[in-house]
């Protein structure tokens, strides 16, 4: 089944095709078919390479073609088939199959020609993510690197009727491709250091130096642009622009852990750079914090669920700068389940109050929308930490990994962790707890008494009910390693990703008894915060209290949007006006403009040279006559 793994990333595009090619005679039943069917037959296949992989003690390459050759410099079109390879294709294929399905009903007020636009965009993301984790060097995961910020713009700015939500695309699109140059120099200085750009001859060639400490900070680069870390992080909360499902794949499948993988699939290099590891440290925790702290005073349902992806990549980065390649993997994919059952419950809470995202307008949900709200709440418990939900298994290891590496990392993190519990379990007492306060918001008492609200059809919540399941149990994959000792290892993921990050990098281990107490302490806590968000939101009633201090602060996101505009986009702006009205208006229109008028007049006068009067070319043949004898006499003095 290896051999067929093309199959994977080239039926999502066989179906971006056909929808995108027929979008104007395709029924929205034959989109969504043609759509969801290309992905779950990519799902099955990768299903079945994921068991064939399981024993593989080295990378199983399917090359396709020859890509670039230059000189002794070869990098083929190739896809490398692994246990970290497989282990994305599933997350990527499984969770984005469910938002697909979730799709056909969420986005079915579209007209048909822009329903199948959706649904080729998707696929066509979904496809850029397959050749991301698939290619076998870094040329071919730099074009899926590309395909899926080219992806995110077009589906964040789907509705490009709207100013808002194009200019929130151009803004992920331009600050991806600021991340992506150190990406691409990367390239060239890792062509320039190893003649190479194959996974295999890169980290068999590398050896402790300055040019893989500066080849992994530029890939560092690259990767802050993609997975939203310090400085590069302000274009995700806006990206929520798109459609909701789309910020599902976002965020839970696709682009934004692009970062993740690629780090943990070069672990050989930065395993070499102990100081680009605590940089990618200490910016995932400061990330982490930073988005934490926001996420505090939002009342955008789905700008709450963005920050808190921010600070979860800063805790996978975290783990990555810590040595814990396979923690890191481990909560992306526990991250995956529950952020898409986070994003897709939000999803039909927006469906059932007709778009409405403010969580003060909201309220008293639960009997209005049961699944919702279990859903949704047992995605609150998983990614706040508190066992036996996933987020427990994979948060706690990477908090683990980082008391070992350095206790201070662990208590910083510990404290983002506690702030997470509380801004989740707020945002859910905000949502379905208390009364329903739509009525309030618009004085329409009778109209707005939540009769007219109702739960998402099948085709929503039967994936939201998938993923909640996942989210409840993923974590049982990495159970620590005190509940797994006659293992010999620290967990299953640990021994199935072993051939991919080797023994000598693997992640560091506390003592039983400290574990022990790292978890105790850290779950105590977690539940008391997310008591205390409760007890402190559950009957709160709308009311208009101007913030001030800290909270304000925190509610205009730390300012650093206006920041970033006051030193970097306005003076932009000023300078490219100046270019255009100054530069462009007088030096080189004036410079090509003056040219053509000269040679015009040039014309205009030269055209008396054929006037067709006999008297005229006379005179002309006598003055010629004159400057030549002038000239010869001259000529023989």
């Amino acid at each position: 089944m290896i051999k067929l793994v093309y199959l994977v990333p080239l039926l999502p595009f066989i179906g971006f095709l056909l929808n995108g090619i027929g979008r104007n005679v395709l029924s929205k039943t034959l989109v969504g078919i043609i759509a969801c069917g290309t992905l779950l037959a990519s799902f099955i296949i990768s299903l079945m390479i994921f068991f064939e992989v399981r024993h593989l003690q080295s990378p199983a390459i399917v090359t396709l073609f020859e890509f670039i050759q230059v000189g002794k410099l070869s990098i083929p079109f190739s896809f490398q088939v692994d246990q970290l390879s497989s282990l994305f294709l599933l997350i990527v294929t499984g969770v984005g199959f469910l938002i697909h399905v979730y799709s056909t009903s969420y986005m079915n007020a579209e007209q048909p020609n822009h329903y199948a636009r959706y649904f080729s965009y998707l696929n066509l993301f979904v496809f850029f993510m397959l050749m991301l984790v698939l290619g076998a060097n870094y040329v071919i995961m730099f074009i899926g690197w590309e395909g899926v910020g080219l992806c995110s713009y077009l589906l964040i700015g789907y509705w490009f009727k709207n100013t808002e939500y194009n200019n929130a695309a151009r803004k992920a699109f331009i600050m991806n491709r600021i991340g992506d140059l150190g990406f691409l120099i990367g390239i060239f200085w890792m062509i320039s250091a190893f003649s190479s750009t194959l996974f295999s001859v890169v980290f068999d060639r590398a050896t402790a130096g300055t040019a893989v400490t500066m080849i992994t900070l530029l890939l560092f680069v690259g990767a802050t642009g993609k997975s939203a870390q310090i400085p590069l992080y302000t274009w995700l909360p806006d990206a929520m622009a798109g459609p909701t499902p789309v910020s599902a794949l976002i965020h839970a499948a696709t682009m934004v852990t692009a970062g993740i993988y690629m780090i943990a699939r070069s672990n050989v290099l930065y395993s070499l750079a102990p100081v680009t590891q605590n940089i990618v440290a200490i910016i995932g925790l400061a990330t982490a914090i930073l988005a934490a702290l926001i996420a505090l005073k939002q009342n955008d349902i789905k700008k709450v669920l963005a920050y808190s992806t921010v600070s979860q990549l800063g805790y996978m980065f975290l783990g990555l700068g810590v040595g814990a390649y396979v923690g890191s993997v481990f909560h992306v994919m526990t991250h995956a389940f529950f952020k898409a059952l986070l994003f897709l419950a939000a999803g039909s809470v927006i469906h059932a109050l007709h778009h409405e995202q403010d969580v003060r307008k909201m309220g008293g949900l639960k009997k209005f929308l049961p699944i919702t709200h279990l859903t949704f709440l047992i995605g609150c418990l998983a990614i706040a930490g508190i066992p036996p939900f996933s987020g427990f298994f994979s948060k706690d290891e990477i908090l683990i990994a980082a008391y070992a590496a350095n206790p201070i990392y662990y208590w910083i993190g510990l404290g983002g962790a506690l702030l997470t519990a509380f801004y989740m379990f707020r945002l859910y007492a905000l949502t379905f707890l208390g009364t329903f306060r739509s009525g309030e918001a618009t004085h329409q008492n009778a109209a707005d008494s939540g009769d007219h609200v109702h739960e998402s059809p099948a085709a929503m919540t039967v994936p939201l009910a998938v993923l909640a399941v996942l989210a409840a149990i993923g974590g049982f994959l990495g159970l620590p390693q005190i509940f797994n000792e006659k293992l010999g290892t620290s967990h299953y993921l640990q021994h199935f990703l072993s051939p991919v990050v080797h023994a000598e990098n693997a992640e560091p281990h506390v003592a039983a008894s400290t574990e022990w107490m790292v978890l105790g302490v850290s779950v105590i806590l977690i539940v008391a915060s997310c008591v205390l968000a409760v007890n402190r939101y559950k009957k709160w009633e709308s009311r208009t209290e101007p913030a001030s201090g800290f909270a304000k602060l925190l509610a205009n996101k730390f300012y650093v949007d206006e920041f970033y505009d006051s030193i970097i986009v306005r003076p932009l702006t000023s300078f490219a006006k100046f270019l255009s009205s100054s530069v462009e208006r007088y030096a080189i229109d004036g410079l090509v403009n003056g040219i053509g008028r000269a040679v015009q007049y040039g014309s205009r006068q030269l055209r008396w040279l054929q006037s067709g009067q006999v008297a005229a070319y006379v005179l002309l043949m006598v003055i010629s006559i004159i400057i030549l004898f002038f000239v010869q006499f001259f000529v023989k003095k």
